[in-house]
């Protein structure tokens, strides 16, 4: 890494407004970390464009947080730097989530024209993704004013969308589009299988084929996927879910969760309780895959960096290896920030974290 960068690196300061994203049988599972596990083996397709292909490329994956979803990017202590990509290919991961606040960077009034610097901005961010060989996911990130008022925001979200669709037409498969992170209150499941419905007939009139990943209300809340319904025949589309169960473990000491203090010292064992806690929310997401004939990616998991670190690993490998044993493509949250599975000032991996998400390979 060039000394240049490293010396504007470690001149970040992490804010105290870290977001996270916001968000089977009773027998005992191991939680030992093993030295090799194979990634997900795509199914034999000759079309590039298979959702369920895509969704094996994503693989292991690493979420971008704390940059392009503040309201400016670097607000939030991060900024997005070519090295983090070498790096992010080097350590074993497979793709990238870019959460994006597009309404920061929009028009308020018709036709919500977005600012063509911020669209160059993403564009270096997808380039560096793609051309390392990593699949990336662009979502709709922070859209707080959908939050406020949905209704009200319905016709510049629909535009948005139009924007960035008409902007990506003519990028590979390997670059996915998200609707909207983390739909919750006041939006109920009706009005978001509606409006999910309308940004999807937006993004076909430019991107007929390209994999669109969609998540179900209540923060993506793996319990929420049955209220979700995707149109029947939109065959390119993700099922996504979030999973930060138990949240009073991965969110101790969280400063934007009221009392979260309170939690600081939860452990996590690995006790059969634990474990299988997280294989009936697992096995709940991968029937619902089988059930409804879809792919299913976990967009983002993770624990926050005020728990022990033993616990962080424990859980995290638990948590991905057991995705993995059911087909469904993951994105840790996140890469260098209060999650991070790297250390932006020490200029390191947190190697247990990394470990625990990519077991085999040396240490980049």
């Amino acid at each position: 890494m060039r000394r240049d960068t490293i010396l504007v690196i470690s001149s970040l300061v992490l804010s105290m407004a870290l977001l996270a994203g916001g968000c089977a049988a009773p027998t005992p599972v191991s939680t030992a970390l093993p030295t090799e596990v194979s990634s997900p083996t795509p199914r034999p397709t000759a079309d590039p464009w298979d959702p369920f292909t895509l969704n094996a490329r994503l693989g292991r994956g690493v979420n971008l947080g704390n940059a392009l979803e503040a309201p400016n990017e670097g607000e939030w202590g991060v900024t997005l730097y070519e090295e983090y990509f070498v790096l992010i290919e080097q350590g074993g991961f497979t793709s990238v989530r870019i959460p994006i606040r597009w309404s920061a960077h929009a028009a308020t009034e018709a036709p919500y024209a977005i600012e063509p610097a911020f669209f160059e901005r993403i564009d270096w961010a997808v380039e560096q993704a793609l051309s390392r060989g990593l699949l990336a996911v662009i979502n709709m990130h922070h859209y707080e004013e959908m939050f406020t008022d949905p209704q009200t925001e319905r016709d510049r979200f629909l535009a948005l969308w139009r924007q960035i669709a008409e902007h990506y037409q003519n990028y590979p498969p390997e670059l996915l589009f998200e609707i909207l992170n983390e739909p919750h209150d006041p939006i109920t499941p009706s009005l978001w299988n509606a409006l999910l419905a309308e940004a999807l007939a937006v993004i076909r009139e430019t991107n007929p084929t390209r994999a669109v990943v969609v998540g179900p209300v209540n923060w993506n809340n793996v319990n929420a996927l049955g209220s979700l319904q995707l149109p029947e025949d939109d065959r390119h589309l993700i099922a996504t879910f979030h999973y930060y169960e138990p949240f009073r473990f991965t969110h101790q000491g969280a400063e934007w969760v009221n009392g979260a203090d309170a939690w600081l010292g939860t452990t996590w064992e690995g006790t059969e309780a634990q474990t299988r806690t997280v294989v009936t929310h697992l096995d709940r997401a991968a029937e619902w895959g089988r059930t409804h004939n879809r792919p299913v990616y976990l967009g983002e998991f993770g624990a926050y960096s005020k728990a022990d670190l033993d616990s962080r690993v424990r859980w995290t490998a638990f948590v991905a290896r057991t995705a993995e044993e059911r087909d469904i493509s993951w994105a840790y949250w996140e890469f260098c920030a209060g999650f991070g599975v790297f250390d932006r000032t020490g200029e390191r991996w947190n190697e247990p974290l990394l470990r625990a998400l990519v077991p085999a390979g040396p240490v980049p």
